[in-house]
């Protein structure tokens, strides 16, 4: 077992895998591009052909789509931006520049989900399309999209959880990580010697849950009862594994002057919400 890490490696010690060399960023012609950004825009252009594809089988016109990307693409990366700064302000009120600096990450899924809703919205009426249709074909471009960006959170050696000795246990380089990510309890079970932290790789447990209910969407898309099913399902589907999973990260955004995970409150909330709004529509649907 290796007990002296560098700076670039990354280990799972309990599956015998020790990754070596692992850059945060790739030089082309001298600039440095980070892999953060490249598997972002991957799982973005991802999303985008997903929901081209949905709308192709579900006899929609896919130039709408096109369209509709151009705008919404933008709007979302504003939106998670806008969202982790506001619940991260201390660290940006002193150095207001930092806000626009990108490359080491701080952007906020459920910002991003925000914008996409709201955007979609304001197209629909412009466009005269169904929200809902178009809520229902997006999400599915949105959630594979996520499955593929947390992967970014992996490159950028963020998004991780608290101390844990499971089998999926991540090990990395104290030097890599930002000091404000680990916390006290964490910080507690470094062992004397050791330079490096051992902890929940939460953006795996994500990135695995949206794939999972990427193909349950698929699966089901085809048999739902009610236009908005599909991106009710969403909701409540994400909700619920981030719910679960916001719980276990060291950087969580707080609500101001509390220990309350913003985005733990508010994807169980939506849960709630598709939940409820699931029941009734059905029970509506029956009496018809």
């Amino acid at each position: 077992m290796k007990e002296i890490m560098d700076v670039w490696d990354i280990a799972f010690p309990h599956l015998n895998i020790y990754l070596e060399h692992v850059p945060k960023t790739i030089s082309v012609f001298g600039f440095p591009i980070a892999y953060y950004g490249m598997i972002i825009g991957i799982g973005v252009l991802a999303g985008v052909l997903m929901a081209v594809h949905e709308a192709k089988v579900s006899g929609q016109d896919p130039e709408l789509y096109w369209d509709f990307a151009l705008y919404e693409i933008f709007i979302c990366i504003v939106g998670a931006r806008v969202y982790y700064v506001a619940f991260s302000w201390e660290q940006y009120k002193g150095h207001l520049l930092d806000i626009f600096n990108l490359r080491q990450g701080g952007l906020a899924i459920y910002g991003a989900v925000i914008a996409a809703f709201l955007t979609a919205f304001v197209y629909s009426r412009i466009k005269k399309l169904p929200f809902l249709l178009l809520c229902d074909t997006g999400v599915m471009g949105l959630i594979l999209g996520q499955s593929i960006g947390r992967w970014g959170n992996f490159m950028n050696r963020e998004a991780f959880g608290q101390y844990t000795d499971c089998l999926f246990a991540m090990r990395l380089p104290i030097d890599a990580v930002r000091p404000g990510d680990i916390s006290a309890s964490l910080s507690a079970h470094i062992l004397e010697g050791t330079n490096y932290i051992q902890v929940h790789p939460t953006f795996l447990y994500e990135s695995m849950w949206n794939l999972f209910i990427f193909c349950l969407l698929l699966l089901y898309r085809r048999h739902k009862r009610f236009t908005g099913e599909t991106a009710l399902l969403y909701l409540g589907g994400y909700g619920l594994g981030r719910c679960v999973i916001e719980g276990l990260r060291t950087d969580q955004l707080l609500l101001p002057h509390t220990s309350l995970a913003v985005s733990q409150l508010l994807a169980g909330a939506l849960v709630v919400f598709a939940l409820g709004v699931e029941i009734v529509v059905r029970a509506r649907l029956r009496k018809r």
